[in-house]
């Protein structure tokens, strides 16, 4: 492999952790997957994720154990957390790194240098405007203080609307039945409440989306409604395109039209080894 610079991408999200190794023309020579790398809800975890993906995909070109060589650009949710980035800059084996959000790569990937926003949705969500090559970003401050319209919310909204139906609050719909039915009982509701993570939330996401069942119409409808409440605040008057992104975007792209769509150029994937690239430049 000779000495050249080598660069490491890692996207890191609740769901999952994706990293990429390219050369310094932006070549791709390996990529690797492992679990979650939310650096602030479960650190060591997110750790342990990110080095197995990273020893991984150093494997595959036979570069293994030379991670000191990395320049490596990382974009993982929890960044926003105090002392979460430092935390786990101390603990890497990489020559030289830079931490930032998921959002920040994920806009970095879909826009590249143009002007435009990103409405990030996955397990968490987050939006974003660039202008001139400034970034601005809102939302993203997790399940517990925010997320709107993301997978974690949509899956909590489904479980807390069961239980309110069981109560007779609400109506009962064949969706919040059969959820109800999976559980067994409202106490196991709870129990699962109490231990699990957006992540876990997220896995009942794809019952809402797409569905013509009432409740999930009601719950998917007020998503929408904070979705567009987002995209609106980062308008201003000059308004600009919106790109959609995440497991979750193609499912909102259809619903939010206020604004003109552009796909995105790249994935935060490619954010993250574009960060990874300037850190030399």
């Amino acid at each position: 492999m000779g000495m050249e610079p080598l660069f490491l991408g890692v996207d890191g999200g609740g769901t999952g952790c994706r990293v990429a190794i390219c050369d310094a023309q932006g070549r791709i020579l390996a990529r690797a997957e492992a679990g979650h790398a939310n650096i602030a809800s479960s650190p060591e975890a997110a750790l342990g994720n990110i080095l197995a993906a990273s020893e991984a995909a150093l494997a595959q070109i036979g570069a293994q154990g030379l991670g000191s060589r990395l320049c490596a650009g990382l974009g993982l949710a929890g960044a926003n957390a105090a002392g979460a980035a430092e935390w786990l800059g101390a603990r890497l084996p990489f020559g030289r790194v830079r931490i930032v959000t998921d959002a920040v790569t994920a806009v970095k990937g879909a826009l590249g240098d143009a002007d435009g926003i990103v409405a990030a949705m996955g397990t968490g969500s987050v939006f974003a405007e660039q202008r001139a090559g400034v970034m601005r970003q809102i939302g993203g401050w997790g399940l517990a203080l925010g997320d709107e319209g993301s997978g974690a919310v949509l899956g909590r909204a489904l479980l807390a609307r069961a239980l309110r139906a069981r109560d007779g609050v609400e109506p009962m719909t064949p969706l919040l039945q059969s959820v109800l039915d999976e559980f067994g009982t409202a106490e196991a509701v709870v129990a699962f409440s109490l231990v699990a993570k957006g992540g876990d939330y997220a896995t009942f996401a794809p019952r809402v989306i797409g569905s013509t069942d009432p409740a999930a119409v009601q719950i998917m409808a007020q998503a929408v409604k904070d979705v567009r409440r987002s995209i609106a605040a980062l308008q201003g008057a000059s308004p600009l395109p919106v790109t959609f992104i995440g497991g979750l975007g193609p499912g909102f792209a259809a619903h939010v039209l206020d604004w003109r769509q552009r796909p995105a150029l790249g994935s935060a994937l490619d954010g993250a080894l574009w960060l990874a690239r300037e850190i030399v430049e």
